[in-house]
Parts: structure tokens; C-alpha cells; sequence
């Protein structure tokens, strides 16, 4: 991306907590600065750990955080009551509630233990009034029918993050008036699929993020990701919906303050 082309992005999901970035946050966050990503979200994934994503976000001015548990740490965590993920989103800097969701791709829970733990967060979205940062692998029609029903019993939004499903859940989601994610997968040559369901989706349910360490885009797959990298998806996203860097830029920012409303701009 050219200096002239650059305009603000929102990283909306990545993992600072994570080991990976332990002895250079402090460059890597700068470095994501450099480039035009000026706000990030660091996504909780158990909320034993919480303490540690609040303190990231409480070190850096333009970090932001979540508070929840992923569905891989869903038997980690299988009893937490609602009142948990409320009470852990009244830090002001904690602009979502997850990684929640759904994951049929691994078994470390079962589908059993995943399910009322993911209810659970949803309700929490629904009393904080905070997002849902949704995690859906290999569980495309269950997750659209726990959305619908779910949204029958009081509306809560949410973001499809790191999309990688099929057309119908992307569908679902927006029709709820959800948001959908897209990270560095858009921009791997075998992803023409994703390209088209991207293209489909309104442009104002249209986010991009990292979910660093993992899924570094082009030219960096398979290397570790950062938040910096962020540049190179919505790259790929301005050519797939036909706006230029700029507009892409613009419009994935206002998108993402508009669906984190408690983010503020640094």
C-alpha cells in the first residue's frame, strides 16, 4: 500500500495475549501505526485470563479488548454464569463480548459442552449491549440456527469473525444484522470462493482483521501474523468489492465504530 493510498484501519481481532508477541508488543504495535492501523482489538479467549487482555488494552491508548471464552476453552470454562462475562465487560476499554461461538473442527469440547457456553455469551451481548465476536468452523447450520433462535428472543449484534463458512451463514448473518470479518484468508490464491462471498456482503456489515498470530496474509503466509498485516487484507478487499485502498480504508473504519460503539478514537 502506498503512503498516498494509506488511510486508517481497525485491526478488529487479533490476539496480543498470546506468548507469541510477549517480548516486542511495543513494536509491534508501533509498527502497526506505521502503516495506518491505528486501533486494534485484542480478543479475550477465556475469561480466567481476562486480567491479562485488560492490561494490554489499559498499556496502550489505541488498544481495545473483549472479554469471553473461545469454543476450544468452552471445557475449560463450561459453568460460567452470564453474570461472569457482564461483570468482566464493565471495563470501559472492553468494547465486545467473546470469542464465542462454535468449533466442529476440533474436539477439544464437544458440541454439547460449546453450545450453552455460546448461549451464554449471547445473553451477556444482550445485557451489555456489547457485540458478539462469533468463532464458527465446520458448524455452518448449527450456528445459523442458534443465531435465528436466539435473535427471537431479543436482539443482540455481532460480528461472523475470520469468515471462512459458506454463502448461507454469511447470508444469515446479515439478514440478522450481523457483520462479517475477513482476515488473511481473503487474500490466499485458493480463496476465489470467499472472494465472491465477500463481494456479496453490503458494504457496511464489511470488517477486516488479522486474528494474529494466525493467517498471515499474502506476501507473509505462514509466518507469523500482526496486526500491520491488516494493510494487505483490505488491500485485497478494495479489489474484490471495487472500491480503491482509500474508500476500503474508510469505510471498514467507520464500520468498525459504528459495531464496537464503545470504542472510542484515538
Amino acid at each position: 500500500m502506498s503512503r498516498d493510498a494509506e488511510s486508517m484501519l481497525i485491526d478488529t481481532h487479533c490476539h496480543l495475549d498470546f506468548p507469541d508477541f510477549a517480548d516486542e508488543r511495543d513494536a509491534l504495535v508501533a509498527r502497526a501505526g506505521e502503516v495506518g492501523v491505528k486501533q486494534m482489538v485484542t480478543i479475550s479467549t477465556r475469561i480466567g485470563k481476562f486480567d491479562q487482555v485488560k492490561a494490554i488494552a489499559e498499556t496502550y491508548a489505541n488498544v481495545f479488548c473483549s472479554a469471553g471464552t473461545h469454543p476450544n476453552n468452552a471445557a475449560d470454562e463450561p459453568d460460567l454464569p452470564v453474570e461472569a462475562y457482564v461483570e468482566a465487560a464493565r471495563y470501559e476499554k472492553c468494547v465486545a463480548i467473546g470469542e464465542a461461538g462454535l468449533d466442529y473442527h476440533y474436539d477439544y469440547a464437544t458440541p454439547e459442552v460449546q453450545k450453552p457456553v455460546f448461549r451464554r455469551q449471547i445473553e451477556a451481548a444482550r445485557r451489555t449491549g456489547l457485540p458478539l465476536v462469533i468463532h464458527a468452523r465446520s458448524a455452518d447450520d448449527d450456528m445459523a440456527a442458534i443465531l435465528k433462535e436466539e435473535m427471537g428472543k431479543g436482539a443482540f449484534g455481532f460480528i461472523l469473525h475470520c469468515f471462512s463458512s459458506g454463502p448461507e451463514l454469511a447470508r444469515v448473518g446479515v439478514e440478522l444484522g450481523g457483520y462479517v470479518s475477513f482476515s488473511g484468508i481473503l487474500t490466499f490464491p485458493k480463496s476465489q470462493d470467499l472472494r465472491d462471498i465477500a463481494a456479496t456482503v453490503p458494504h457496511d456489515r464489511l470488517l477486516v482483521e488479522t486474528d494474529a498470530p494466525y493467517l498471515a496474509p499474502k506476501p507473509f503466509r505462514g509466518k507469523r501474523n500482526e496486526p500491520a498485516y491488516v494493510a494487505h487484507t483490505a488491500a485485497v478487499l478494495a479489489e474484490t468489492i471495487g472500491l480503491s485502498v482509500e474508500e476500503t480504508a474508510r469505510l471498514t473504519t467507520e464500520n468498525a465504530f459504528r459495531c464496537f460503539s464503545r470504542m472510542t478514537r484515538v
